[in-house]
């Protein structure tokens, strides 16, 4: 099996923790983060449905209960993987007037962890989806890729309100971000010994797909709506990532 192109796509995956440097000093970064948003929520849609539950159906032969139990358990780990970040990301930004700068770090560091796991598991994934096909591994980098670029800048700005300096803000977010390498080696041992990692990773991570993009960015973009540019322009940006997925069905 060649490992060089799931390396090369978590080592992309893991960099996009640098953007958050440049974003949060743009001008355009609001305007920025929705269209993402957008385009995120069309290639989750597009890489669960398109990809990772079709390929789990061909190894499994049928649509089974066990792997639609996977698909929710995709679900189950990841809503309380949200839940846990989005405690952190809004406790601390309740506590910027009263909280003292230990307790920040604090919060700093439970946030690094928690998106740590997170990453980790993205890694995983990305090793899964490279052993059925280079067209499913390519989905999956860019929709992990394309999600994790407003989560990373949401993280860069937790780390520089918890009071690090703009370096080692980006240096920890990196740290994090790394596990997903650490992620993509575990799963490709694991893949090279057993058939039954594929068998649990591919409905997980399609169900995992779909909650981030149902729970998460479609409601995001409901209710930052604003006005029919808006709205038009976020609905393209969605079509457009699940064309992109489609369109990668047809690379092999």
């Amino acid at each position: 099996m060649e490992f060089a192109y799931p390396l090369v796509s978590v080592l992309a995956v893991s960099l996009v923790s640098f953007v958050g440097a440049f974003a949060l000093f743009s001008k355009r970064r609001d305007n920025l983060l929705f269209l993402l948003v957008s385009l995120s929520a069309g290639t989750l849609v597009g890489g669960g449905l398109l990809h990772l539950i079709p390929e789990a159906v061909e190894v499994y032969g049928e649509f089974s209960v066990q792997l639609s139990l996977l698909v929710i358990a995709g679900i189950v780990v990841f809503f309380l993987l949200d839940h846990v970040i989005h405690w952190h990301h809004s406790h601390s930004d309740s506590l910027v007037h009263q909280v003292k700068t230990g307790n920040r770090k604090r919060i700093a560091y439970l946030n690094l962890i928690g998106d740590g796991l997170h990453n980790f598991i993205d890694g995983l994934v990305i090793a899964g989806s490279y052993i059925i096909s280079l067209e499913t591994g390519i989905a999956v980098t860019i929709g992990i890729i394309v999600h994790e670029t407003p989560q990373e800048i949401a993280d860069f700005g937790v780390l520089l309100y918890s009071g690090f300096s703009r370096t080692k803000a980006l240096l920890l977010n990196f740290g994090s971000a790394c596990l997903a390498i650490v992620g993509t080696i575990a799963g490709l041992m694991f893949a090279s010994r057993s058939v039954i990692f594929l068998k649990l990773i591919l409905p997980f991570a399609g169900g995992a797909f779909l909650y981030i993009a149902c729970s998460t960015m479609i409601p995001e973009i409901f209710h930052h709506r604003t006005n029919l540019k808006k709205s038009a322009a976020s609905f393209l940006f969605m079509i457009v990532g699940v064309a992109i997925m489609y369109g990668l069905i047809f690379l092999e």
